[in-house]
C-alpha cells in the first residue's frame, strides 16, 4: 500500500534523471546470486541507486528549506504588521467613538447657548472645523465664553483631530498590511510547492531505499531474504494509520500535546540570537518524539520546512482560525499538504528543528491572519494547556 501510495504521488511530479532510474527487481537479485560476477554487479548497481536517491533527497530537502525560510520571514512580516494594524484600528474606533462623544456635548452647550441669546459666536466655535482652535486662541475675554464652554470645545475639536490622526495611521498601516500579505501568499506558494517536492522525494527514497536494502542484504550476506519476507515486513513497520490519542473537549478542540509550558505567547528576548520580538506561540514541553496531535479537524494548509519554527504543520480550520504546530522532529512530519486530519488525530512528533534550545511543541493559534495567545483561546474551548 504504501509503495503505491508513494508511486502514485511520484507520477504527478515531473519526471527527473534520479526518479528515471531503472530500479532492480527482485528477480534480478535472485539471477545474481548464481554468478559471483553478477552478484558484485549487481551490488555496485544497488549501491549507484541508493545514492542517487540520497542525492535527490538532499536537494530538494536544501531547497525545501530556503524556500521556508524565506516564507516565514514574509510571513512573520505579516504577523507583525497585521498585529499593529488591529492595534491601531482598536484605537481609532475608540477615539471615533470619544470624539463623537465631545462633539455631542459640544453641540448641546452650542444649542444652549443659542436657546439664552447669543450673538452666535460662541455656535460657530465648533462648527468652524479645524479653524476652530485659532479661533479659540483669539479669545482672551472670559466675559465672551465661560471657561467650561472653552474647556469643552477645545477638548471636542483635540478629540475630533486625534480620531483622524488614529484613522489616517490605521488607512497607512492597512496598505501596509495588505501589501506585505501579497508577499507572504507569494512566499507561500513557492515555499508549499518546494515542501511538496521534498516530502515526494523523501517519501519515494523511504520506500525504495527500504526495498533496495533487503535487496543489498540478500546480496551480501547469508540470510535468506525474499521479496515475500520484505513485503511481511514492510507491512509490520508501516501498517499504523494512527487515530485519536488525546483529550478533546465537548466544543471540538484537542489538547495538542502533553507537557508543561515552558515560554509563553508575547514579546520576550529570543534565546537563540538575543533579539526582543513576540514569541507567536506557546512552547509545551514533555521531550522528544511525544506525540503531536490536530487540535480541531480541519486541512493541512503547510508541511515542511518554516524558519526558525523548523519542521512546521499548519492546519486551517475554518476561514478565520488555523493552528500551527512547531520544531517538529526529522522525520515526525506524519500528514501532508492538502490532507484532511481529525480533531485528536497523530499528525507529528515533538522536535527541537530550527531556532530551538530543546525539545518541545510550538503551537500557535492564529486568528483573521494574526498570532492571538493560545492558551486564553484554548480554555475558552475547553481545553487547558500545559
Amino acid at each position: 500500500m504504501i509503495a503505491t501510495l508513494a508511486t502514485a504521488t511520484l507520477l504527478s511530479q515531473p519526471a527527473d534523471a534520479a526518479f528515471a532510474t531503472s530500479y532492480p527487481s527482485w528477480h534480478d537479485v535472485q539471477h545474481a546470486k548464481h554468478s559471483a560476477s553478477a552478484k558484485r554487479a549487481e551490488v555496485i548497481r544497488i549501491r549507484k541507486v541508493i545514492a542517487q536517491l540520497d542525492a535527490q533527497v538532499a536537494a530538494t530537502q536544501a531547497d525545501a528549506q530556503k524556500k521556508g525560510d524565506a516564507y516565514q520571514v514574509a510571513q512573520d512580516a505579516y504577523f507583525t504588521a497585521a498585529i499593529k494594524a488591529n492595534a491601531l484600528a482598536a484605537q481609532a474606533k475608540t477615539a471615533e467613538k470619544t470624539a463623537k462623544q465631545s462633539e455631542a456635548e459640544a453641540g448641546q452647550l452650542a444649542a444652549q447657548l443659542a436657546r439664552s441669546g447669543s450673538d452666535g459666536f460662541q455656535l460657530n466655535l465648533f462648527l468652524n472645523g479645524k479653524d476652530a482652535s485659532s479661533t479659540l486662541n483669539g479669545i482672551g475675554d472670559a466675559a465672551k465664553l465661560s471657561e467650561r464652554a472653552e474647556g469643552i470645545y477645545r477638548k471636542a475639536v483635540q478629540d475630533k483631530n486625534t480620531a483622524q490622526a488614529l484613522t489616517d495611521q490605521a488607512n497607512v498601516a492597512k496598505t501596509i498590511l495588505d501589501n506585505l500579505k501579497v508577499a507572504a501568499q507569494n512566499a507561500y506558494n513557492v515555499a508549499q510547492k518546494s515542501a511538496t517536492a521534498a516530502a515526494t522525494a523523501l517519501a519515494a527514497s523511504t520506500v525504495h531505499k527500504s526495498e533496495l536494502e533487503a535487496q543489498l542484504k540478500a546480496l551480501t550476506t547469508k540470510e535468506k531474504i525474499t521479496e515475500k519476507s520484505y513485503l511481511k515486513g514492510l507491512k509490520a513497520k508501516f501498517g499504523y494509520t494512527g487515530g485519536l490519542g488525546t483529550f478533546i473537549s465537548s466544543s471540538g478542540w484537542a489538547r495538542p500535546t502533553i507537557g508543561v509550558i515552558t515560554s509563553p505567547f508575547g514579546m520576550r528576548v529570543n534565546p537563540i540570537d538575543g533579539g526582543y520580538r513576540l514569541h507567536t506561540g506557546t512552547d509545551i514541553a514533555d521531550g522528544c518524539g511525544v506525540p503531536i496531535y490536530a487540535a480541531h479537524t480541519g486541512t493541512v494548509t503547510y508541511s515542511g520546512w518554516y524558519g526558525d519554527l523548523g519542521n512546521f504543520i499548519q492546519v486551517e480550520v475554518n476561514g478565520t482560525i488555523s493552528n500551527g504546530y512547531g520544531h517538529i522532529v526529522n522525520g515526525g512530519l506524519l500528514v501532508g499538504i492538502g490532507q484532511h486530519v481529525q480533531v485528536g488525530q497523530l499528525i507529528a512528533r515533538t522536535g527541537m528543528t530550527g531556532g530551538a534550545t530543546g525539545w518541545h511543541l510550538h503551537f500557535m493559534v492564529i486568528q483573521n491572519g494574526a498570532p492571538i495567545n493560545p492558551v486564553p483561546f484554548m480554555r475558552a474551548q475547553g481545553v487547558t494547556l500545559g
